[in-house]
């Protein structure tokens, strides 16, 4: 008895990269937060995007290597960020999961050929999030950002910078 595959096609149909716009990202970064901001936490850490699955998801793996904060920030945090296409002629798409149990659903656009966003669907009740990572003269920079319904600004949660390792 043979195993019916309801696999996605090819996410890259004539040989296209999906994901050349976010080949800045690819390779193991340092990061390093300020001891400012809404948490008030110090981390050194880095993170990983590689792709994986024969290249059908860009991946973002991140550790930290030593944290100071505030009793409630956690700083034993380990994530997972998975970019992906649902089908030929989709939106990129990106699903987040944390080991608070944290899982946010993104939409992915590039503004610049050095830039991304990750945007929360507005139309999910509650807080609006913003990921967005940066490339400037080969320092990443990047933001965690909060939008809270009836407030005006977008508040930073976090925000790191680092080189490639």
């Amino acid at each position: 008895m043979g195993i019916a595959c309801l696999c996605a096609q090819s996410p890259a149909p004539g040989g296209v990269d999906p994901f050349k716009s976010l080949g800045f990202l690819e390779g193991e970064w340092s990061a390093t937060t300020p001891a400012s901001g809404a948490n008030a936490a110090h981390v050194i850490g880095s993170y990983t995007f590689r792709r994986e699955l024969a290249g059908h998801l860009l991946v973002r793996h991140s550790s930290s290597a030593s944290c100071k904060g505030p009793t409630d920030f956690d700083c034993e945090h380990g994530d997972l960020l998975f970019i992906y296409l649902e089908g030929p002629a989709q939106a990129m798409r990106a699903i987040y999961f944390d080991n608070e149990g944290h899982v946010i659903h993104y939409g992915v656009s590039t503004p610049t050929p050095t830039s991304v966003v990750f945007l929360s669907d507005p139309a999910v009740p509650g807080r609006q999030f913003r990921l967005a990572y940066e490339l400037k003269d080969r320092l990443m920079s990047g933001k965690f950002q909060m939008h809270v319904p009836g407030s005006g600004d977008w508040q930073s949660y976090l925000e790191w910078s680092g080189t490639k390792k």
